[in-house]
């Protein structure tokens, strides 16, 4: 008996630790599911974010670390939005994008020179931008009145600038002082300058009173200080050789083969370029880029120099070199795409970026943020450059640019080599482009 006892009592005992053990068992593996579950729910439902393309040419090696870092600190200030990088140099860019677009492989948002992107705009391959403004928030008004402009065509705005380059008149603030006259405002007209190049070409036989090359590019821009302009408003038809273009080119050919030559032509020049010579002390006044004050201020060692405004005539009008960001018509990520090249030109941080790296300047219209940029000297006159915006002149909106170009150039070098007349260049001209048949179809 007291063996069937014991027997029963170790047999309870087992069933009861066998039991017990279970329990635990199962215990433990509800609370393995249950923190497992918890587990895949964090994992599965993170925030989706958008990704978008952005292809570039502008920054170089020389900004390649500048524009990761820009894109950086979007995706730190945009979470919901990754951003994939491509760049490709300035030589393969337009042909590789044009490529893309054609296959339908373009990316999200990409980005163009000014002459580039009026070609898109044209086909209308590139994303009105106005309502995207509108959706989120974002303001118009941040920029320069002057890149807005360039940036739209027939009324719709269809790209952000990011950066630019403009042209200035640039001067000789010892040679303003030796022939006893004021130094240019940012008023100054055709006249004005002409005056202070005569006084000026007084001072030595290898003085000069002013330089402004005859090209394709000063010209579309000279002419609309003068109401003129190389196509007609609704952009269908050369107007080349209208009369205010006539007396536009004729000013600058009198310049340099006139009575009252003030611009040294290519056998006064002896092979020296137009830089050397302002370097050197032989020109009182130079039209050119603002590329050229660092190497001004580093090599100017004998005289002072600053800028103004370029001079105008009936208005103002000055030479503008600009990258946009456009957003690919067929993206499906049109939103975050604006978001994105919105972002790039005018966020403060990345202003103070590209401020920081000297590479190109930013659009925006902010002087607190410009500072910067305006406190450096020389020049003394930086705010020139800031207001040159509010004129910038953007070129004649042609599908045929590089074939346009093509045929005028070598007509105005030609034109100086042998005096002709501005009429006589003109008609010229736009006979070659309408024979050409150049205009957009």
């Amino acid at each position: 008996m007291k063996r069937f006892v014991s027997i029963f009592m170790v047999a309870l005992l087992m069933v009861t630790m066998f039991t017990g053990c279970q329990k635990k068992v199962n215990e433990v593996n509800t609370n393995d599911v249950q923190q497992n579950t918890e587990d895949t729910t964090v994992t599965n439902t993170p925030t989706e974010k958008t990704k978008i393309t952005y292809l570039q040419f502008s920054a170089g090696e020389t900004n390649a670390e500048v524009i990761k870092n820009m894109i950086a600190k979007f995706e730190t200030d945009n979470p919901d939005i990754q951003v994939e990088l491509q760049s490709l140099g300035y030589e393969e860019y337009f042909t590789a994008l044009a490529t893309k677009m054609a296959g339908n492989s373009a990316p999200d948002c990409f980005e163009l020179n000014m002459e580039n992107f009026l070609t898109y705009a044209i086909r209308d391959s590139i994303e009105p931008l106005d309502s995207y403004f509108e959706s989120t928030g974002a303001t118009k008004e941040i920029y320069s009145e002057g890149p807005i402009k360039a940036a739209t065509y027939n009324g719709k705005l269809y790209a952000i600038p990011q950066s630019f380059s403009t042209v200035v008149l640039i001067y000789n603030k010892n040679l303003f002082d030796q022939a006893g006259i004021s130094y240019p405002t940012d008023e100054w007209t055709w006249a004005d300058e002409q005056a202070a190049a005569e006084k000026i070409r007084t001072l030595g036989d290898d003085i000069w009173g002013t330089f402004q090359p005859i090209s394709y590019h000063e010209l579309y821009k000279t002419v609309k200080t003068n109401g003129g302009s190389l196509v007609s408003d609704n952009g269908k038809t050369f107007t080349v050789n209208s009369s205010e273009n006539i007396e536009t080119l004729q000013m600058m050919l009198n310049r340099v083969g006139g009575d009252n030559r003030v611009m040294p032509n290519a056998e006064d020049m002896a092979g020296r370029g137009d830089w050397d010579m302002f370097k050197a002390g032989n020109l009182g006044m130079i039209h050119t880029g603002i590329w050229a004050f660092t190497d001004y201020a580093q090599n100017i060692k004998d005289f002072e120099w600053d800028i103004a405004v370029e001079p105008g005539n009936k208005a103002k009008a000055t030479h503008f070199f600009a990258n946009v960001a456009c957003v690919n018509k067929n993206s499906n990520n049109k939103e975050a795409a604006f978001r994105f090249i919105n972002y790039m030109a005018s966020n403060g941080d990345v202003v103070k970026m590209r401020l920081d790296a000297q590479w190109e300047l930013p659009t925006i219209s902010d002087e607190v943020i410009m500072a910067q940029y305006l406190e450096q000297t020389p020049p003394a006159n930086r705010a020139a450059v800031m207001k040159s915006l509010d004129y910038a002149a953007a070129p004649p909106a042609l599908l045929k640019y590089s074939e346009v170009v093509d045929v005028i150039n070598p007509m105005l070098e030609g034109a100086v080599i042998d005096n002709m007349s501005a009429e006589e260049v003109l008609n010229s001209i736009q006979d070659e482009l309408v024979s050409k048949k150049l205009m957009n179809e």
